[in-house]
């Protein structure tokens, strides 16, 4: 009986066996490079801060403004484990008051491709099925009531109305 491995079909020539083997290898002590990729910014927050960072250097106020649905607390968080990570670098700005400067790595800059080609996907596939959404719940909501609004009786019984 020969072994699982041999047969499965060559590496494409494109890709590096030992990159390609460590993605499926059964013992699990190979790391993927895509998994390793996502386990740094597989969250909303990571690479959306990552994306505002690519704007160039911004303070915490201003990240923390760019988007509405984005906390403090999440921000802050975020900031620490990516900052951990090589990703982001904060600096403190000696002035008075002091601020808070955060900016990318050469490793966080590294990102700006997979950042851009990820937004492009988004708006080309993700956008126009929202904006169908959008419009398809538009069209089965009932009109808009014009004038006024109808008269409800809180408490009215059956009696009441058969009169």
């Amino acid at each position: 009986m020969e072994p699982e491995r041999s047969r499965r079909a060559p590496h494409p020539p494109h890709t590096h066996p030992a990159t390609a083997d460590a993605c499926d290898a059964p013992d699990g002590r190979h790391l993927c490079p895509v998994l390793a990729a996502v386990g740094v910014i597989g969250t909303e927050w990571r690479l959306a801060i990552v994306h505002r960072l690519l704007e160039g250097p911004q303070r915490f106020s201003e990240i923390l403004k760019s988007n509405p649905r984005l906390n403090a607390k999440t921000l802050s968080a975020t900031l620490k484990f990516l900052e951990g990570q090589g990703v982001v670098q904060r600096t403190v700005v000696s002035t008075r008051p002091f601020s808070v400067v955060y900016s990318l790595t050469e490793m966080g800059l590294g990102l700006a491709p997979a950042a851009r080609e990820l937004r492009a996907w988004g708006e080309r596939w993700l956008l126009p099925r929202a904006a169908q959404t959008r419009s398809a719940a538009a069209a089965h909501r009932p009109p808009a009531i014009q004038g006024e609004l109808p008269r409800i009786v809180v408490g009215e019984t059956d009696a009441h109305r058969a009169r």
